[in-house]
C-alpha cells in the first residue's frame, strides 16, 4: 500500500488545569519541510519533538502547531496589592505636595497600569508527567495524521490502477492495426516507386531495403517494455509505504515507450492511441506526485 502526503491529524491531552493541544497538517513536498509553533513552555524540547514528527512523518510539508488552553478561572492574572499600596501612597504624597487633588474615576485605572502591578512573579516549569502528557498528545496527533495518509493513499492506489488498466487495454488495441500498417507502408512506397516511369529497381533489393525499413518502425519492444514498466509500477504499489519518488521515475520511463511508440507509429489510428495512453500517463504523474 502506498501512503498520501496529505494528511491531518489533532489530539487533545489533559493534564492538571491545562488542554494541550497538538495540531498537524501534512501537503505534498520533494523533501521535508517541517514548520512549527510550539507553546513557550515545550519550547526547549523542541528538538525531540522535530525527531520524532520527522521519522513519523518521513516527507512533506508539514505544520505542526503546539498550544495551551487552560481554565479561565486559574488563569486570571494575580494583582499585586501590596505594589498597587506603594504606588497610591507615592502619588498621594505628590499630589499633596503640588496641591493637585487625586481623581477617583481615574486613579485606580492609573494604578492598574503601573509596571509591574498585573505581572505574574511564579514561574513555570516543565516537569517529566507533564513532559509526558506532551508525548501522548503528539502520538497521538501522528497516528490521526498517519490514519489519514493511508486513506488518502488507498484513494491514490486505486486512481493509479484504473489508470494502468486503461493504458494496458490501449496497448492492447494498438495490435489491431501493426499488421495492416506494415502492408500499407509497404504498398506505399512501390505505388511511389511506380509513379516515376523511368526509375528502374532491383526489386530484391527492394524487398530487402523495406525489410530494414519496417524493422526500424517496427514497436513490439516497446510494447514488451511498457508492459513490463505496468507491471513494476503495481508490484511497487504493494511493496512498502514510501515509494512515490520511484513510483515518479517508472512514469518517466513509461512516458518514454509511450512517446517512442508514437513516432514509430506512422499510422492516424495508432497515433490517436498513443495520445489516449498520454492523457492517462499524465493523469497519473500529476497524482504521483502526492504519493510519499
Amino acid at each position: 500500500m502506498i501512503l498520501s502526503m496529505t494528511g491531518y491529524g489533532k489530539a487533545v491531552v489533559a493534564y492538571g488545569d491545562k488542554k494541550i493541544n497538538v495540531e498537524i497538517k501534512s501537503l505534498n513536498s520533494k523533501t521535508l519541510d517541517l514548520s512549527t509553533r510550539i507553546a513557550p513552555l515545550y519550547r526547549e524540547k523542541e528538538m525531540e519533538i522535530r525527531q520524532t514528527v520527522s521519522a513519523a512523518l518521513v516527507r512533506g510539508k508539514i505544520d505542526l502547531n503546539v498550544w495551551v488552553e487552560k481554565e479561565t478561572s486559574v488563569d486570571a492574572t494575580p494583582i499585586n496589592a501590596a505594589l498597587v499600596g506603594n504606588y497610591f501612597s507615592q502619588m498621594k504624597e505628590i499630589a499633596d505636595k503640588v496641591g493637585f487633588p487625586l481623581s477617583p474615576e481615574t486613579l485606580l485605572p492609573t494604578l492598574m497600569r503601573m509596571p509591574d502591578v498585573l505581572a505574574k512573579t511564579e514561574i513555570e516549569t516543565l516537569g517529566e508527567d507533564e513532559w509526558a502528557a506532551v508525548e501522548k498528545a503528539l502520538a497521538d496527533a501522528l497516528d490521526s495524521t498517519m490514519e489519514f495518509r493511508r486513506q488518502e493513499g488507498a484513494a491514490l492506489q486505486r486512481k493509479f490502477s484504473e489508470k494502468l488498466d486503461n493504458i494496458a487495454a490501449l496497448l492492447e488495441s494498438i495490435g489491431q492495426y501493426e499488421t495492416s500498417r506494415v502492408e500499407k507502408i509497404r504498398l506505399r512506397i512501390i505505388d511511389g516507386l511506380k509513379s516515376i516511369p523511368e526509375v528502374e529497381y532491383d526489386k530484391n533489393r527492394l524487398e530487402q531495403e523495406l525489410i530494414y525499413y519496417i524493422e526500424k518502425l517496427d514497436i513490439s519492444e516497446e510494447k514488451q517494455r511498457l508492459a513490463n514498466h505496468l507491471r513494476y509500477f503495481r508490484e511497487t504499489m504493494e511493496d512498502n509505504e514510501c515509494q512515490g519518488k520511484k513510483l515518479g521515475f517508472i512514469a518517466q520511463e513509461m512516458g518514454r515507450e509511450i512517446n517512442t511508440t508514437g513516432s514509430k507509429s506512422n499510422l492516424a489510428e495508432m497515433q490517436n492511441i498513443v495520445v489516449q495512453m498520454k492523457d492517462e500517463l499524465e493523469q497519473i504523474k500529476e497524482q504521483v506526485l502526492n504519493a510519499l
